[in-house]
């Protein structure tokens, strides 16, 4: 989807009904007495995890009139909520004029039409939320496929009244009204006919998508992938890093469709860096099932940058929720040869959080220290585009070589096949040069440059001699 699709006059009208739709976002979270039969409850604050439903609820420009915690001692199966619960809440939204009812949780068909029956208002739950915000940040043909699957497979089992999508076929998909509003209730065949399209569309888009990840590894040019919680900073990293003019703004899931720029490391090195879609928690399964074509960037990649918001107060719980979503794609989240960690908005911490937190990275060991920096401002970037040098380089040998002055063509050569870390001028024109190269350019350089010395082998010979 083009930039001017995006901001077509149907995006626009429904922008303009949103911000005149009123919405309660509810909040019900077990307490802490019931969260413990339950399999990992969330770690979160229940006025942590409203916030972020509010912020969710806000994504799409609804009016939000008020947000509820609503504590439970239990789900109830027939409205989630229980019936003194579903009254207080009924009443709100009758005297409060309430048009939409969010819920923060994963409600059945039946608790959703029961509910809508309760409240006498539409009513969707996080899930349903969350693929409305992707239906609306969809910019390519690849990203709305995938959002629409997603979408019709979780509509496929439900009533829901002004569901619109398959007039419309494009972005969002309208649960604020509209025409169309039969044609679920009555012919579920069209839904199926549809997925089945799309789902020929996707393997079509899959397959092309496979042609451009070979081209790139028959280049070759390693694959760096930024990941994190929405709304963490990856975009204006991105941006700051490669120039590039990504939507970077304060809002969640402002990016959802994978962008790659080439970017030169510091030696020399040209990458390819990847800028996917925010993470988020109790991400839909369906949606991480829908997106696997483009986290496949992520589980391809030769090495991940985990974007963490450290001024956010949930920095840690979303941390968690990232790599539970690194692990449920196939990638171990605790790998630190391939996962850098990077601590992102350093330039909003005042002088007393940033030394807690500049301590806090250097406490880490090894591998596993975080780069702390600031996208904004790029403090920081320079450590950490070595970082990711380093990481790239761990299988690469070092070698130190005299290049005669007349063989200019030998030392381009090093220039374009390896990175060099250092050269120096002797007194009669000749040039050493340390370079550091992939393995599999080992042979080809010591058939160009025979006296090639290898410094890894003189250390170690060196480490035997002292022993």
């Amino acid at each position: 989807m083009s930039q001017d699709e995006f901001h077509s006059p149907g995006f626009d009208l429904e922008r303009r009904r949103a911000r005149h739709t009123h919405a309660l976002v509810v909040g019900p979270y077990l307490n802490e007495r019931a969260k413990k039969g339950q399999i990992a409850p969330s770690s979160r604050a229940p006025q942590a995890r409203l916030v972020e439903a509010a912020g969710l609820a806000r994504a799409i420009d609804l009016d939000l009139t008020e947000t509820l915690l609503a504590p439970l001692s239990k789900i109830t199966p027939a409205t989630y909520l229980g019936k003194g619960k579903a009254d207080e809440i009924a009443e709100r939204v009758k005297a409060d004029e309430i048009d939409l009812v969010v819920m923060d949780c994963a409600l059945s068909p039946g608790q959703q039409r029961n509910l809508e029956k309760a409240f006498s208002a539409k009513v969707i739950d996080r899930t349903g939320l969350i693929l409305e915000i992707f239906g609306r940040r969809a910019r390519t043909r690849e990203g709305a496929l995938q959002v629409e699957h997603a979408h019709l497979a979780y509509q496929k089992s439900r009533l829901v009244r002004s569901w619109t999508h398959l007039e419309r076929q494009r972005g969002g998909f309208g649960f604020l009204g509209g025409p169309g509003e039969t044609q679920v209730e009555t012919d579920r065949r069209l839904i199926q006919e549809r997925i089945t399209r799309i789902e020929r569309e996707l393997e079509g888009v899959k397959k092309t998508r496979g042609l451009h990840r070979k081209s790139r590894q028959d280049v070759p040019y390693p694959v760096v992938a930024i990941v994190g919680y929405t709304n963490a900073g990856k975009s204006t990293l991105f941006n700051r890093l490669t120039n590039a003019e990504v939507l970077a703004q304060d809002m969640l899931f402002a990016t959802l469709d994978p962008t790659l720029r080439a970017l030169k490391l510091p030696h020399g090195a040209k990458i390819m860096l990847s800028d996917t879609v925010g993470f988020i928690s109790e991400l839909p399964a369906m949606l991480v099932s829908a997106f696997r074509a483009t986290l496949e960037e992520v589980i391809e990649a030769d090495v991940i940058l985990h974007v963490r918001d450290i001024t956010h107060e949930d920095t840690d719980e979303q941390s968690a929720d990232v790599k539970k979503i690194l692990e449920d794609i196939g990638v171990d989240p605790h790998d630190t040869r391939k996962i850098v960690e990077v601590w992102n908005k350093l330039d909003a911490l005042d002088a007393g959080h940033r030394e807690r937190v500049l301590n806090s990275a250097k406490a880490r060991r090894g591998r596993a220290r975080p780069f702390v920096v600031s996208a904004v401002s790029g403090e920081g970037l320079e450590g950490l585009l070595a970082g990711i040098e380093e990481r790239l380089s761990i299988d690469h040998a070092r070698y130190t070589i005299g290049v005669a002055a007349e063989d200019g063509q030998g030392l381009a050569w090093l220039y374009a096949n390896g990175e060099v870390l250092e050269r120096t001028s002797g007194e009669e024109g000749e040039t050493a040069v340390t370079v550091r190269v992939a393995p599999d350019k080992v042979e080809r350089l010591l058939r160009r440059f025979p006296q090639a010395f290898e410094l890894r082998a003189l250390r170690r010979g060196a480490r035997a001699a002292a022993t």
